[in-house]
């Protein structure tokens, strides 16, 4: 490989041990990947001709972390603190990273949810450099060339949205791109994936969102959103440019909208090794939690009723893997469709209305509910009494939707009714875990999708799991990685969901907490990775060994459990330049 600028060296597992510098002096400290910053030695700074361009005194990583915690305490709110963050990342890699795994509970919501949607809203006016690669119409006929000469050739995940179905807040333009920065961070955290192995990509097809649009400040393409063949096809030159480049890498759909979403991960399943975490992902952290809710009610997930509010990417992706869980657990699929029902904004998702076609498979029959006569009876407390619900999950954003009666109505078909309030930012959750305790006398399993404070109730205080994507989408990019894995299957997630759930303490699940805490975040993704591995190896689709290491595992399990133990990245200065 020709050396631009430097040269990563990795070990036999694949996992980064020095950096080969092709540069000297200032020119050193520009680069992110390989900047020490004020930790560069005395002979490095000799060697490296970088005398002069640092102060004097030698730093270790310890030190310059402890000054960084002093910083972020000083700032004002998060998302001051996410912009140092951010500003830290675009200096030095090592140091950004080493500062959030210093406390990656307290962190993770900075870098990414609930912060990062301000920082989606924010990005135009608070743009300072540029990350990634940003396509639009104007340029996306050169994308080959473009993705070509990206800094990092040696690319393992890549994260790419079109930026329409940003978190909760929508139609973000070419402001999404935080989120795929924001999810390569928590790559790195769970699953190790070094920084150089990933790549953010948005995929600016305009924006219908009339705000940015009238913004002098808006740096996207200011039109609007392509749609229909023009923006299939916009889609279809960025697939073959990415597959070109990065054959073996993975490409995780990322806030792509509704049925959008679908299409996309539908068609390219087989040409690309793809997945979309807004759809698969949120369906394997939900399993998870109703897993683990199972084990405390000590039931079947084949004696429950599921009720899905929200009919969007997420909450379709839960119904898909619950649907998927029902039939291995030895149900036949129409028993098990039978048992899920979805919601809307215009009520029960029924065959008689007009549907989106990802919506029809779940789809009822009115004729087979004698309750439901008129459209006034399409409610979902008619639905919750009627059909006799004991899960109740949100996906549709709108807060405090789920009331007392609701919850209370879910209570009364159940001793332990499972309540999950899955929307994102915090203020678009639909019930607050301390109301749903009062409601059902602290019968009730919760778990959230944003971070919410510890519950004290009758004196004891709960801690509200949070069922966070992170504790699935690094796992199996890595599980994907190691394995050589040529296409992404559903068993990927259903596996990923049982690790997680074993993953919940014994004790957490005698007090109805249905996710493991954040500080797990590494031991889970490491299963996870191992899980997902294993069925890739199963199911016969791997190439016997990562694309960044000598080592293989033959498809060997343990040879492959070996190879994700070592394969990861943690942050630390390079010994070897």
């Amino acid at each position: 490989m020709e050396i631009n600028h430097y040269e990563f060296k990795y070990s036999e597992f694949g996992n980064t041990i020095g950096v080969h510098i092709n540069l000297r002096g200032f020119d050193i400290l520009r680069f992110n990947n390989i900047s020490k910053g004020t930790a560069f030695t005395i002979d490095e700074r000799r060697k490296l001709k970088l005398s002069g361009f640092l102060p004097p005194r030698v730093k270790s990583l310890e030190d310059q972390v402890k000054s960084s915690l002093k910083i972020i305490e000083e700032k004002k709110n998060d998302i001051e603190k996410f912009i140092y963050i951010r500003s830290l990342y675009d200096r030095n890699v090592v140091l950004a990273h080493a500062v959030i795994a210093s406390n990656v509970t307290k962190f993770l919501p900075i870098i990414y949810t609930p912060t990062v949607g301000l920082a989606c809203q924010q990005y135009s006016s608070m743009f300072r450099q540029a990350n990634g690669i940003h396509l639009y119409p104007g340029n996306i006929n050169y994308a080959g060339y473009i993705l070509g000469h990206y800094t990092d050739p040696d690319i393992g995940i890549a994260v790419v949205t079109d930026n329409q179905g940003i978190l909760g807040i929508g139609d973000q333009g070419a402001g999404g791109i935080p989120i795929c920065l924001g999810k390569l961070m928590l790559y790195t955290q769970g699953a190790g994936i070094a920084p150089w192995h990933g790549l953010p990509v948005s995929l600016d097809v305009g924006t219908d969102n009339e705000e940015l649009l009238n913004d002098p400040d808006y740096l996207g393409w200011r039109h609007k959103r392509l749609k229909g063949e023009e923006y299939y096809a916009f889609i279809e030159k960025f697939v073959k440019a990415f597959k070109k480049n990065f054959p073996h890498a993975v490409c995780q759909w990322e806030d792509f909208s509704k049925q959008t979403a679908f299409n996309i991960r539908d068609k390219y399943l087989d040409e690309l090794i793809s997945f979309n975490d807004d759809i698969q992902g949120t369906g394997a952290i939900a399993l998870a939690g109703i897993l683990a809710a199972m084990k405390a009610k000590k039931e079947k997930m084949t004696d429950q009723i599921y009720l899905i509010h929200g009919a969007g990417a997420g909450g379709i992706g839960i119904a898909e893997q619950i649907e998927t869980e029902l039939v291995e657990q030895g149900m036949e699929r129409k028993d098990a469709i039978d048992r899920i029902f979805t919601l809307d904004s215009k009520g029960l998702v029924t065959t008689d209305r007009e549907l989106e076609p990802y919506k029809v498979k779940l789809a009822k029959d009115p004729q087979n509910f004698a309750w439901l006569n008129t459209k006034e009876d399409n409610t979902i407390l008619n639905v919750i009494k009627n059909e006799k619900v004991t899960v109740l999950i949100g996906t549709s954003g709108q807060h405090g939707y789920f009331t007392k009666q609701i919850v209370q109505a879910v209570g009364e078909n159940s001793d332990r009714p499972v309540i999950l309030p899955l929307s994102n930012p915090t203020t678009k959750a639909e019930a607050i875990p301390k109301d749903i305790f009062e409601w059902t006398d602290g019968k009730a399993l919760v778990a959230t999708g944003s971070p919410f404070e510890p519950v004290n109730y009758k004196g004891k205080d709960y801690r509200i799991g949070q069922m966070n994507n992170a504790f699935v989408f690094p796992g199996i990019g890595l599980g994907i990685i190691a394995s050589g894995a040529t296409k992404v299957l559903p068993v990927f997630f259903s596996a990923a969901a049982h690790a997680v759930a074993e993953f919940v303490s014994q004790q957490d699940i005698e007090n109805g907490i249905l996710c493991p805490p954040l500080d797990q975040l590494k031991q889970v993704s490491l299963e996870v990775a191992k899980r997902v591995g294993a069925e890739a190896i199963k199911a016969n689709v791997t190439q016997k060994g990562c694309a960044f290491a000598k080592f293989k595992h033959n498809n060997d399990p343990e040879r492959l459990n070996t190879l994700v133990d070592k394969i990861r990245w943690t942050p630390r200065y390079f010994d070897e330049i």
